[in-house]
């Protein structure tokens, strides 16, 4: 069994639950481990807009929820109501943010300039690498979706731009990834939902 297929299977077997709401199809599934996962898509265009992830620590009990994409918006509000601990913000704020056929990354407050900037893969241990030629900013990440179906980096498949001191780094998803997702939102629009309101998804 491949990776795919192993991912493919650990979703059929979790609990799943759907809710179509402002235009979004909110999914939340729950792993055998107790380990919860929530996605929302753009409803008319099949963008993911937020992934997050839920765990347990070692004596059961829940953890935060930790964002692969999109931003935590409760964590903003807590930090402008506590005005003492406010990062500066000045400071580069990473977020990821998807399209249909591309995982992307943007990188706000990057004030060099475009030459500044060395994108590269380490395809040893499938990361992205972000640096400056003036050693300002360095940041080594995964692509948590690869590395569930354990599929490698192509630099081909990279690219990367800057503009109003944004830095925007696009990897295109690879064929047999966009098949899978094809599979799994087959799955989810099984459901019989006509209506805003908490619906079973169809297991298989």
């Amino acid at each position: 069994m491949n990776g795919i297929e192993k991912w493919l299977e650990k979703l059929k077997k979790a609990e799943k639950t759907c809710l179509f709401q402002d235009g979004r199809r909110k999914v939340h599934y729950t792993f055998p481990d107790k380990t919860e996962l929530a996605e929302e898509y753009n409803i008319q265009t099949g963008e993911l807009l937020i992934r997050k992830w839920r765990r347990k620590n070692t004596l059961g009990a829940k953890l935060p929820w930790e964002f692969e994409v999109g931003l935590n918006t409760d964590n903003q509000v807590r930090a402008n109501e506590n005005l003492d601990m406010t990062e500066s913000s000045n400071n580069p704020i990473f977020s990821r943010q998807d399209t249909v056929n591309a995982f992307q990354w943007r990188i706000r407050n990057m004030i060099y300039s475009a030459d500044n900037y060395i994108v590269e893969i380490d395809e040893q241990q499938r990361a992205i690498i972000i640096k400056t030629k003036n050693k300002k900013y360095y940041k080594k990440f995964q692509i948590p979706d690869l590395e569930r179906i354990e599929m490698g980096l192509n630099p081909k498949n990279m690219s990367f731009s800057h503009a109003n001191n944004t830095l925007i780094i696009t990897y295109t998803k690879p064929t047999e990834f966009l098949s899978m997702e094809k599979i799994i939102t087959s799955e989810l629009s099984k459901t019989k939902a006509s209506k805003e309101g908490d619906v079973e998804c169809n297991p298989s």
